[in-house]
């Protein structure tokens, strides 16, 4: 029996999401043939070639051909008017991107061979502020880097000409995700399905023929890891069934894990046979072996089906069967990339902060050192999902081994631990034991700010090969943190953050607004403890998003012990997982919004740390009350305990 293992588009442009790797390892260590391909980043690179340019073309003029000029988008515009240089630069900028051909970064620089759409207004916003800021980023001898960053925006102006002109679903890191993203309704992705083919789903339609005629597989297994990844997910399903009707799909996923709990809408069987609930190990390999005729249907583990009842009505089944256990981590064994096009994955350059940088550049193995979260309190996290509440923790030395076996395939030794927050404990032990073992790596992952990472522990980290971290700090306010049960103080993730940057270790935080009861004050006040943390070095990089209520959260199953109040929800048929509020504080988050995402990309970029709180906005806002040497203050307490 023959797997295939899939990833729909669209993931990471610069490496393989490791849902199919984990799982092709896994299911070979049990004896199955277990094969994967990467249609995510192959429909990319389809997409980026100058025949595909010139079909682009066409498709552009003709959606475009009762437009006068100046009724043109501007990045529509450039495309057509640049068009012959778009065509013959295409297929180098994504050689360079993936590595292959590093000479042409002078050329690129010269800011004379890619042409430059609106993307690259960002440039010139950024310099009418700062000056040269290519200058200051990468000096006279960041060539590459400099290359890499001026080529990732043309990458994304040519993305951004097949979305407004060709194919509205398509986008680098998602596909059509607004139709999955909480849609209580099946209705506006089974019409896209039922509908006319786009170019990019014609694109994929052959990559999935060339896979099955290549693999010849007995089953077909999608990961959903987002929700920018279901369109591609039943496009791949639709082509499957239409080469091989009775080829048995199953998908799973994150995605389907936190949205698809309520799941009820028949129709999406019309494309998939099997959908599987959270850890897919389990499920999967019950389902090959109910396959195998080895297994009733009703041994089947967290996994909906088509059923029918009495009257032969055909209706949605979901089969629990708590009896058989989940696989525990330490037999899970190592992710496999055999099958995944390891040198075709773009580095790319989106931000001129060395932390954003590690999300686009380079290919990490992906690795998770726990499986769940070892705090799960944090009120505003689905920590009633298996994925979030179920901890359980392999030990340091099978985790080196597994580092050791990547290293041995990839030949890469950069690893992205993707734990929902790396466990502290098990953390300082893989650590001493990577020193120990003589294991040479550079590693990051998400952490949470707290006490236990002291000055020496982090620089044992440090030894160890960690180069960032990142993690919430939400909202800089300790009534708050309190409420959201964060088990952390702002003082004490000052002085955590510090401790990370001092032993050298880059630090990005996550930062909300709009929490439940929070007012103009303390978002004002979070946003000057923010500007002092970034003065004085604690992190380097941040991000703020507005804050979101889901129904599997502390606060979406208890609203009223946060003070709101959810909105009316509509009949759930397929996906649930956004709710709305009614907050009675009444603070206007989105005016603030604009102000904190502006200020933030100021201060990554080392600017405008000097100007009022008031600056940033667009109306007078409340004064901050924050002393002005409070986040200074804290961490000097903090370097006085450590030398006691």
């Amino acid at each position: 029996m023959t797997v295939l293992l899939m990833t729909p588009p669209m993931t990471q442009l610069n490496t393989p999401y490791p849902a199919t790797a984990y799982l092709t390892g896994f299911l070979r260590t049990r004896g199955y043939e277990a094969v994967q391909r990467d249609p995510a980043i192959e429909l990319f690179l389809e997409m980026m070639t100058a025949p595909a340019l010139e079909i682009i073309r066409q498709h552009v003029e003709q959606n475009f051909e009762h437009f006068e000029d100046e009724e043109l988008p501007d990045v529509i515009f450039n495309f057509l008017a640049e068009f012959d240089r778009y065509q013959l630069t295409v297929e180098s900028a994504i050689r360079f991107l993936q590595g292959k051909d590093p000479s042409l970064a002078l050329r690129i620089n010269s800011r004379k061979f890619l042409p430059e759409g609106p993307a690259f207004d960002a440039i010139a916003q950024m310099e009418a502020v700062s000056g040269d800021v290519l200058q200051a980023a990468f000096g006279n001898l960041g060539v590459q880097d400099k290359a890499k960053y001026l080529a990732t925006l043309f990458i994304n102006d040519l993305s951004s000409v097949i979305t407004q002109g060709v194919d509205p679903y398509f986008e680098v890191s998602r596909y059509g995700e607004q139709l999955a993203a909480a849609n209580p309704s099946f209705d506006s992705l089974y019409e896209t399905l039922i509908d006319e083919a786009t170019f990019s789903s014609e694109i994929l339609e052959q990559l999935v023929e060339h896979y099955i005629e290549d693999t010849q597989p007995s089953v077909v297994a999608l990961t959903v890891p987002f929700p920018g990844n279901m369109l591609g997910a039943l496009r791949i399903a639709q082509t499957c069934k239409a080469i091989n009707p009775n080829i048995p799909i199953i998908i799973g996923g994150g995605f389907i894990n936190t949205e698809l709990r309520a799941l009820n809408d028949p129709r999406i069987f019309e494309f998939v046979d099997f959908i599987c609930l959270d850890d897919g190990e389990r499920p999967l390999i019950t389902l090959l072996e109910y396959f195998q005729g080895q297994r009733e249907i009703d041994d089947l583990v967290r996994t909906y089906f088509l059923a029918e009842d009495e009257n032969g009505q055909a209706y949605v089944h979901f089969n629990e069967n708590t009896a058989l256990h989940d696989i525990p981590q330490t037999d899970v064994g190592a992710p496999i990339y055999d099958g995944l096009p390891l040198d075709e994955y773009l580095s790319l350059c989106e931000m001129l902060n060395p932390m954003h940088r590690i999300w686009s550049d380079g290919r990490w193995n992906k690795l998770t050192i726990a499986h769940g979260c070892y705090w799960r309190k944090c009120s505003f996290c689905d920590v009633s999902l298996d994925y979030i509440d179920r901890y359980d923790a392999a030990g340091a030395d099978i985790l080196v081994n597994r580092v050791e076996q990547l290293i041995e395939e990839t030949g890469q030794t950069g690893f992205h631990f993707v734990d929902e927050a790396l466990p502290p404990k098990v953390l300082f032990s893989f650590a001493k034991r990577l020193i120990e073992r003589g294991v040479v790596i550079s590693w990051w992952g998400n952490i949470r700010f707290e006490r236990t990472f002291s000055q020496a522990r982090c620089q044992l980290l440090a030894d160890s090969g960690c180069i960032a971290v990142s993690g919430g700090l939400e909202v800089a306010s300790d009534r708050l943190l309190k409420l959201m049960k964060k088990g952390v103080s702002v003082e004490r993730v000052a002085q955590v953050t510090k401790a990370f940057s001092n032993a050298g270790i880059m630090v990005h935080a996550y930062l909300m607004y709009g929490f439940p009861t929070q007012t103009e004050q303390e978002t004002v006040d979070s946003l000057e403890m923010v500007r002092q943390m970034m003065e004085q070095g604690c992190f380097q990089s941040a991000y703020w998003h507005r804050f979101v209520a889901t129904v599997h959260s502390p606060i979406g199953i208890n609203p009223e012990q946060f003070g709101i109040t959810l909105a009316e929800r509509p009949e759930i048929l397929f996906a649930e997982n956004d709710v709305e509020f009614i907050d009675p504080t009444g603070t206007d988050h989105e005016m603030l919004g604009e102000g904190l995402r502006k200020a933030i990309y100021n201060y990554m970029h080392g600017i405008g740390f000097d100007q009022p709180m008031s600056f940033w906005f667009e109306q007078a806002v409340t004064p901050t009350t924050m002393k002005s040497d409070l986040i200074a203050q804290a961490i000097h307490r903090s370097i006085e305990t450590d030398e006691m």
